[in-house]
Protein backbone atom coordinates (compact mmCIF):
# COMPACT_ATOMS: atom_id res chain seq x y z
CA UNK A 1 0.00 0.00 0.00
CA UNK A 2 1.56 3.34 -0.98
CA UNK A 3 1.75 5.81 1.87
CA UNK A 4 -0.49 8.84 1.59
CA UNK A 5 1.82 11.81 2.02
CA UNK A 6 -0.68 13.67 4.19
CA UNK A 7 -0.85 11.01 6.93
CA UNK A 8 0.74 12.10 10.21
CA UNK A 9 1.74 9.39 12.69
CA UNK A 10 2.85 10.09 16.26
CA UNK A 11 5.04 7.81 18.38
CA UNK A 12 4.82 8.27 22.16
CA UNK A 13 7.22 6.21 24.28
CA UNK A 14 9.56 7.06 27.14
CA UNK A 15 12.07 4.50 25.82
CA UNK A 16 14.26 6.64 23.56
CA UNK A 17 15.67 3.74 21.54
CA UNK A 18 12.22 2.27 20.80
CA UNK A 19 10.76 5.68 19.94
CA UNK A 20 13.62 6.63 17.60
CA UNK A 21 13.64 3.23 15.88
CA UNK A 22 9.86 3.30 15.43
CA UNK A 23 9.99 6.83 14.02
CA UNK A 24 12.60 5.63 11.51
CA UNK A 25 10.42 2.71 10.48
CA UNK A 26 7.36 4.92 10.04
CA UNK A 27 9.37 7.51 8.10
CA UNK A 28 10.72 4.76 5.80
CA UNK A 29 7.10 3.97 4.87
CA UNK A 30 6.65 7.52 3.58
CA UNK A 31 4.53 8.92 6.41
CA UNK A 32 5.26 12.08 8.34
CA UNK A 33 6.12 11.24 11.92
CA UNK A 34 6.73 12.97 15.23
CA UNK A 35 7.93 11.43 18.47
CA UNK A 36 7.36 12.35 22.10
CA UNK A 37 8.80 10.94 25.32
CA UNK A 38 5.52 11.45 27.18
CA UNK A 39 1.80 11.93 26.64
CA UNK A 40 2.07 15.33 28.29
CA UNK A 41 4.68 16.47 25.74
CA UNK A 42 2.36 15.24 22.96
CA UNK A 43 -0.59 17.24 24.28
CA UNK A 44 1.59 20.36 24.47
CA UNK A 45 1.96 20.38 20.65
CA UNK A 46 -0.17 20.81 17.55
CA UNK A 47 0.38 17.09 16.81
CA UNK A 48 -2.32 16.29 19.33
CA UNK A 49 -4.80 17.79 16.89
CA UNK A 50 -3.15 16.73 13.63
CA UNK A 51 -2.34 13.05 14.26
CA UNK A 52 -4.01 10.42 12.10
CA UNK A 53 -2.59 7.49 14.08
CA UNK A 54 -0.73 7.20 17.37
CA UNK A 55 1.67 4.45 18.42
CA UNK A 56 1.90 4.66 22.20
CA UNK A 57 3.45 2.78 25.05
CA UNK A 58 1.04 2.08 27.89
CA UNK A 59 3.29 2.37 30.95
CA UNK A 60 5.00 5.76 31.01
CA UNK A 61 5.84 8.17 33.80
CA UNK A 62 3.06 10.69 34.31
CA UNK A 63 0.07 10.10 32.06
CA UNK A 64 -0.22 6.49 30.87
CA UNK A 65 -1.11 5.57 27.30
CA UNK A 66 -4.58 4.48 28.44
CA UNK A 67 -5.13 7.84 30.17
CA UNK A 68 -3.93 9.61 27.02
CA UNK A 69 -6.49 7.72 24.90
CA UNK A 70 -9.24 8.50 27.43
CA UNK A 71 -8.37 12.21 27.19
CA UNK A 72 -8.48 12.04 23.39
CA UNK A 73 -11.90 10.39 23.68
CA UNK A 74 -13.12 13.16 25.99
CA UNK A 75 -11.90 15.75 23.48
CA UNK A 76 -13.79 13.96 20.69
CA UNK A 77 -10.62 13.01 18.80
CA UNK A 78 -11.24 9.77 16.93
CA UNK A 79 -7.56 8.99 16.43
CA UNK A 80 -6.60 5.33 16.08
CA UNK A 81 -4.15 4.35 18.83
CA UNK A 82 -1.86 1.35 18.45
CA UNK A 83 -0.73 0.44 21.94
CA UNK A 84 2.60 -1.25 22.61
CA UNK A 85 3.74 -2.72 25.90
CA UNK A 86 6.47 -4.89 27.34
CA UNK A 87 4.21 -5.74 30.27
CA UNK A 88 2.36 -9.03 30.41
CA UNK A 89 -0.50 -7.88 32.64
CA UNK A 90 -3.48 -10.06 31.73
CA UNK A 91 -5.84 -7.07 32.08
CA UNK A 92 -4.13 -5.03 29.34
CA UNK A 93 -6.16 -6.35 26.37
CA UNK A 94 -9.41 -5.57 28.21
CA UNK A 95 -8.20 -2.08 29.23
CA UNK A 96 -7.08 -1.31 25.66
CA UNK A 97 -10.44 -2.45 24.33
CA UNK A 98 -12.42 -0.49 26.92
CA UNK A 99 -10.66 2.79 26.08
CA UNK A 100 -11.14 2.28 22.36
CA UNK A 101 -7.57 1.36 21.48
CA UNK A 102 -7.10 -0.01 17.98
CA UNK A 103 -4.77 -2.89 18.86
CA UNK A 104 -2.26 -3.99 21.50
CA UNK A 105 1.16 -5.22 20.43
CA UNK A 106 3.45 -6.87 22.96
CA UNK A 107 7.14 -5.90 22.80
CA UNK A 108 9.21 -7.23 21.22
CA UNK A 109 7.45 -7.67 17.88
CA UNK A 110 8.55 -7.81 14.27
CA UNK A 111 8.47 -4.55 12.35
CA UNK A 112 6.06 -6.05 9.82
CA UNK A 113 3.48 -6.59 12.58
CA UNK A 114 3.58 -2.86 13.34
CA UNK A 115 3.51 -1.96 9.64
CA UNK A 116 0.40 -4.12 9.15
CA UNK A 117 -1.27 -2.51 12.18
CA UNK A 118 -0.50 0.98 10.86
CA UNK A 119 -1.93 0.14 7.44
CA UNK A 120 -5.12 -1.21 9.03
CA UNK A 121 -5.43 1.78 11.38
CA UNK A 122 -5.16 4.34 8.59
CA UNK A 123 -6.77 2.23 5.88
CA UNK A 124 -9.72 4.55 5.54
CA UNK A 125 -7.34 7.49 4.99
CA UNK A 126 -5.60 5.90 2.01
CA UNK A 127 -6.68 7.04 -1.45
CA UNK A 128 -8.79 4.48 -3.25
Amino acid sequence: MPAPTNVHIVVIDDDDSFRIATQGLVRSLGYTVAGYASAEAFFDTQSARDADCIISDIQMPGMTGIEMKQRLNEEGAGIAVIFVSAQTDASLPRRVSECGGFILLHKPFHGQVLIDAIHRAIGDLAPQ
